[in-house]
């Protein structure tokens, strides 16, 4: 791909997103993810792989079938109520399918199956694009609509989710495979506390993009596709390789890291609106998450063979990598100090 189609490609992509996430038909909503999904098939085909195309043909489908559902929710609402208007989701009927829609937009239980097999067949950038920007229209449509939607349909799918992201990531030795179910776990926190706290759920979106990124960008750069790949990393870079164990840690919401703070804050939303018994299992379905990412982090921190020679590097961040992961890092690591301020912003 040259430099042109890239450029080109990637401003359809934020344009898809920029439409969507600002329009109030749903015409054009509809018209917005149609743009944002073209344009990430060519970033999933671009490797020129079988497995590549079996990816793109998936995400295609899937995504293709959730905008139809999506839009005709919106039809049918629009039979019911004389309304095109995305805020004035008022039909039961209507809402419960564009939860489902959403739901198979961004790889939520129990319509997650595709998520891995896209993942696994993308490359590592594009993998980081599926998990991070391509959530963020289906969010500002869920966002838009949360007056309206189920509370118990969307609290069933987050823990459901919640639970299907542990235990799936559990058997998995592919780095990729692993980051999404890590992603669906993810979409099971922001779910459960949607409609209950929409700005938390957004805000848990929001602090999630910012761990998995550098995160994605670390992966790329030390070439590293399965579990056993990470644990010769020490020898090409410690401190590398210590930064990636620490921001694994983050996303599992260890504290004291960043990932602890969405999740304490959605437990003390849940709990303010005397949804104990749903704290109680989210918190309890969490250490099925943290399991796995403590087991990545012990495989890629202190399994490490004694190696006596000298070995040489395998690989080198350029200088412009190293300034946006070194500035990243530390939004990922260490920003639960300033959790007072983002409850008081929630």
């Amino acid at each position: 791909m040259n430099m042109m189609t890239n450029l080109m490609t990637s401003i359809n992509l934020i344009a898809g997103t920029i439409v969507t996430a600002s329009s109030h038909h749903w015409l054009m909503a509809w018209a917005g993810l149609e743009l944002n999904m073209l344009s990430i098939l060519t970033f999933i085909m671009k490797p020129k792989n079988p497995r590549a195309t079996e990816a793109a043909i998936k995400y295609f489908l899937t995504q293709t079938i959730a905008s139809t559902m999506m839009l005709f929710s919106g039809t049918v609402n629009a039979i019911q109520t004389g309304q095109w208007n995305i805020s004035q989701m008022t039909d039961k009927y209507a809402c419960t399918i564009l939860i489902l829609a959403m739901t198979m937009k961004i790889g939520a239980a129990p319509i997650h199956f595709w998520l891995p097999e896209v993942m696994q067949g993308s490359s590592t950038m594009t993998a980081m694009i599926i998990a991070s920007w391509q959530k963020i229209a289906p969010i500002s449509i869920l966002f838009m609509t949360y007056n309206h939607l189920p509370p118990k349909i969307m609290v069933i799918i987050g823990i459901a989710s919640a639970t299907i992201g542990g235990w799936g990531g559990i058997n998995q030795t592919q780095l990729r495979k692993l980051m999404a179910y890590s992603s669906i776990s993810n979409i099971g926190w922001t779910m459960v506390i949607f409609t209950a706290s929409p700005h938390t759920a957004t805000l848990n979106i929001a602090i999630y993009m910012i761990m998995i990124i550098p995160a994605f960008m670390l992966i790329k750069k030390m070439s590293l596709k399965t579990l056993r790949d990470s644990s010769t990393t020490w020898t090409s870079s410690p401190l590398a390789s210590t930064m990636l164990a620490l921001m694994l840690l983050s996303l599992s919401g260890l504290p004291p890291l960043t990932g602890f703070a969405p999740k304490i804050l959605i437990l003390n939303e849940l709990i303010m609106q005397n949804l104990t018994p749903i704290a109680t299992i989210m918190a309890m379905i969490s250490l099925i998450s943290l399991f796995f990412y403590v087991r990545t982090t012990y495989i890629t921190t202190m399994t490490t063979p004694p190696i006596m020679t000298l070995t040489s590097m395998k690989w080198r961040l350029t200088q412009s990598q190293q300034k946006l992961t070194s500035m990243l890092m530390p939004l990922s690591l260490m920003t639960l100090l300033i959790t007072p301020i983002l409850t008081s912003m929630t």
